[in-house]
């Protein structure tokens, strides 16, 4: 399916860690814009520093689809612990931001296990200045999360952008 918003987890009910469901509005995703999001996770596993994310980001061009580099953290990039990008992003010790915060979604590892969801929320996509490889068109994204060598997650998305 080429355009137009989906989900699928692919650890094929093997990884402790299993997207149940996840909804984005609006189709296209449009940036800067609001974006509605709602999720739900179940994890039979704690999750803990160091937590490496694995992602693969392709793009269509025409039929076919390039993947993409990893160019300043954007793109197909490694990166070897998500809990210290968490940690950077919102510094350990302050609260959650909204809407995480309502719903006791947690923002810092380590994750307990048991499930989270996130009713429909609003979000605001800021006018971010993007490279022009990763402005208007179709894309699609994998991404593993691994622990300690172990999958814990898998996730495939796909998805349109406008800007």
């Amino acid at each position: 399916q080429v355009g137009g918003f989906s989900w699928e987890d692919c650890g094929d009910g093997k990884d402790p860690v299993v997207l149940k469901s996840l909804s984005v509005a609006p189709d296209p995703i449009s940036i800067p814009g609001s974006l509605r999001v709602s999720a739900a996770v179940s994890s039979s596993k704690a999750m803990a520093s160091p937590l490496k994310a694995v992602l693969v980001v392709e793009k269509a061009l025409g039929d076919l689809w390039i993947q993409l580099p990893c160019i300043d953290q954007l793109g197909s990039c490694t990166y070897n612990d998500v809990c210290t990008i968490l940690d950077d992003l919102i510094p350990p010790g302050t609260t959650c931001p909204e809407p995480l915060l309502t719903y006791g979604i947690p923002c810092h590892c380590p994750f307990k296990a048991g499930s989270y969801s996130l009713p429909a929320s609003d979000f605001d996509l800021p006018d971010v200045e993007l490279p022009a490889w990763m402005t208007n068109g179709n894309y699609r994204v994998r991404a593993v999360v691994s622990g300690g060598g172990q999958e814990l997650s898998c996730v495939k998305l796909a998805f349109s952008l406008q800007s």
